[in-house]
């Protein structure tokens, strides 16, 4: 059987480039489909076949007719030269081995526990505040109302409602600082 690619990869030996373009044009469709099929990802698949074309214009030389067709020692690169990057990917790691590389940034018990105190603090001087004073409060620092809305709430002028917050929020300061 006639084999017509083991003249191209001669004439490639023999740095004819008319050659080599004509073994690329015989020959890329089929050693992109075994790259791909190992590889499973067309651009390495691509960069791969790149790989092997020019491994085929240096190693044109080494090939041995008398060893087996053409196509099959351009196969056997292909395939070899896939499987070498295979081999030198960076193993994927699972999402359970991933989870474990995360910072934990939830708080540690200790933490917690003075969040806990001091919450405990801040609602204890909140009940030492008048109760509507407390609820002004709440509604403007916490609830985000404005002094405005907080007045027409709790039926009092406007500069009324800035005094309640302001000597308020000094008594709360006290309180926490003790």
């Amino acid at each position: 059987m006639d084999d017509p690619i083991a003249p191209l990869i001669q004439r490639c030996a023999a740095q004819d480039r008319a050659a080599f373009a004509q073994l690329y044009a015989q020959t890329a469709a089929k050693l992109l489909g075994v790259s791909l099929r190992i590889l499973g990802n067309r651009a390495e698949a691509e960069d791969a076949l790149q790989e092997v074309y020019t491994r085929v214009w240096v190693k044109a030389g080494r090939y041995d007719p008398a060893k087996g067709a053409g196509m099959t020692w351009l196969i056997a690169l292909a395939r070899n030269h896939a499987i070498d990057r295979l081999r030198s990917r960076k193993p994927e790691q699972s999402d359970d081995q991933a989870a474990e590389r995360v910072a934990d940034t939830s708080p540690r018990a200790e933490t917690r526990l003075v969040a806990m105190g001091e919450a405990r603090r801040v609602a204890l001087c909140f009940d030492a505040l008048e109760p509507d004073r407390a609820a002004a409060v709440r509604g403007a620092y916490l609830d985000g109302q404005s002094y405005q809305d907080l007045a027409e709430r709790f039926a009092v002028p406007l500069n009324t409602m800035r005094t309640w917050l302001r000597r308020s929020l000094l008594k709360l300061k006290e309180c926490l600082d003790q």
